[in-house]
């Protein structure tokens, strides 16, 4: 079982500027928490324990975020504010635990992958990008469901959602020989990053969530630097295929691009109104605004 998940939270943030200046983009609260903890709560209920937080020394208020604060703990017991208390000292199970390794360049995705080697080992792994927030349909979330895959093949998992086949030219397209159905997975060519419209081999796009080997690591370790003048996943990932089979996994959930401006106040929305203390009132006021 996959008991380690890498966040890389390095990155500048640049398409979420102005705000990312001085705030973590991680950090944007969609509506009462930090976009990451919804993804960290994606890991944990999918049964990771490990979170490895692959950062930088402008990050720290995401590692302190998952901190303990004893001071503000201690006022809010003072005060008899329990509800808030319970709400900050659960935000993560007690067998769940954040550590946090250093990203020295900005050199990829496949670099800061390869950053946590140490903290991996010899064991398989997950990869969630922060920047996305998967809303789960029902049941077990679709990164469970990649993992118990994972279990069963051996076969890395790589997570994809359907595209208007006129927007396939904006996203890394997986080729398959058929389209699975939600919550399965089938076995894969490649990935085509960015094609034309009209020449893309599926509509398939890559989501952001991966079920990787330890093998993984050792060919991010030989990887030349591609697109961008980085090391990137994608890559090694065509390294990997080489050696063995590496499926795509059709989700069964939703995405929100947080790393965008629209993707954030679409996150903000659907969350929104799902919210147990504030959806009813906000619902109310979305159709307000409507009039």
């Amino acid at each position: 079982m996959i008991k380690k998940a890498i966040l890389p939270v390095a990155g500048l943030g640049t398409r979420f500027l102005p705000a990312s200046k001085s705030i973590p983009k991680e950090m944007v609260t969609v509506v009462d928490r930090p976009a990451i903890e919804y993804v960290v709560k994606e890991a944990v209920e999918a049964g990771i324990e490990q979170i490895i937080l692959v950062t930088h020394s402008a990050k720290a208020s995401i590692e302190n975020y998952f901190d303990r604060n004893f001071e503000l703990e201690t006022t809010l017991e003072q005060k008899k504010k329990f509800d808030i208390l319970k709400e900050i000292t659960d935000i993560l199970p007690p067998n769940v635990s954040v550590i946090s390794v250093r990203q020295p360049q900005p050199l990829g995705l496949g670099h800061a992958v390869l950053c946590a080697r140490a903290v991996t080992g010899n064991e398989p792994f997950a990869v969630l990008l922060p920047d996305v927030l998967v809303k789960n349909a029902s049941g077990k979330n679709d990164l469970a469901l990649m993992i118990e895959r994972f279990g069963q093949s051996a076969a890395s998992q790589i997570m994809v959602e359907s595209v208007p086949q006129d927007m396939v030219d904006q996203y890394g397209i997986v080729d398959v020989a058929s389209t699975p159905a939600e919550g399965e997975s089938i076995a894969m060519q490649g990935i085509v990053e960015k094609p034309p419209v009209g020449s893309a081999p599926s509509n398939l796009s890559v989501v952001g969530r991966y079920v990787l080997p330890a093998r993984i690591m050792q060919l991010l370790a030989v990887t030349p630097k591609g697109a961008g003048n980085e090391i990137q996943l994608t890559d090694a990932i065509a390294l990997l295929q080489k050696e063995e089979t590496v499926e795509a996994y059709r989700m069964k959930g939703q995405t929100f691009d947080c790393g965008s401006k629209l993707g954030y106040l679409k996150a903000v929305l659907h969350y929104g109104v799902e919210h147990p203390a504030l959806g009813e009132d906000f619902k109310s006021l979305i159709k307000a605004l409507a009039i």
